[in-house]
């Protein structure tokens, strides 16, 4: 199949916003071992913490359970993402907790980035340019920015933010007095609780609520 017969294929796929967003949700949720992927090296890092107290170690414990999971991509010749990402994560976790030497510093960068996150998610519903929209974008070729010009869109697209919304808002609630407690035990374990079965539950909903809309993807490239 040629470049712009894949297009086309993809534009009749495409054929309204739910559809659309419903496919871009999916390569976002990465598979039950993107979400495996995903919880291993924080596990590591805290189960090895809880049972020797040694920081190091333990962070040694974390990157290297990643790094296995990476070469076993790079072995299969498949997408590294989902790990990539772990790695990122646990590398600047390790940077934060080796900098001050407190395990609970390991978990400060996620809170933040959640916290964050929330603050961006927020900002972009109130100002009418919610985060969602710019997934319509993304697959919106002609116009990237079509959506904006329907009213209707915005609305779901708002709807649909808050749901990422959401579950940044809980982990920070969950997790942050746990950081100040120095609860390391606790705080692995609702990092894990709270991260991908909490991301594929807000997923879910905005996945339930896009089946029940039909809204036609030529909205979204419209002549203003």
């Amino acid at each position: 199949m040629t470049q712009t017969e894949s297009q086309e294929h993809e534009e009749q796929v495409h054929e309204t916003v739910e559809q659309a967003l419903r496919a871009q949700l999916s390569k976002a949720l990465g598979g039950v071992r993107g979400v495996i992927e995903a919880a291993v090296p924080t596990a590591g890092f805290t189960i090895a913490y809880l049972i020797g107290h040694q920081l190091k170690p333990s962070l040694v414990i974390g990157i290297g359970s990643a790094l296995v999971l990476l070469i076993a991509r790079v072995v299969q010749r498949s997408t590294p993402q989902f790990v990539l990402n772990s790695i990122v994560g646990i590398v600047i976790a390790a940077f934060f907790a080796l900098r001050s030497g407190k395990a609970q510093d390991a978990f400060l960068p996620g809170i933040l980035y959640n916290a964050g996150y929330a603050v961006a998610m927020l900002v972009s519903i109130l100002v009418r340019w919610p985060i969602v929209g710019f997934m319509i974008g993304a697959v919106t070729t002609q116009d990237p920015f079509g959506w904006r010009r329907d009213p209707a869109i915005v609305r779901l697209c708002s709807k649909l933010t808050w749901f990422l919304l959401i579950p940044c808002l809980i982990r920070v609630a969950v997790q942050w007095p746990l950081y100040l407690g120095g609860q390391v035990g606790w705080l692995g374990a609702t990092k894990i609780a709270l991260g991908w079965p909490l991301q594929v539950a807000g997923l879910a909903a905005m996945v339930w609520i896009l089946a029940r809309g039909n809204t036609p993807m030529a909205k979204t490239s419209a002549e203003a």
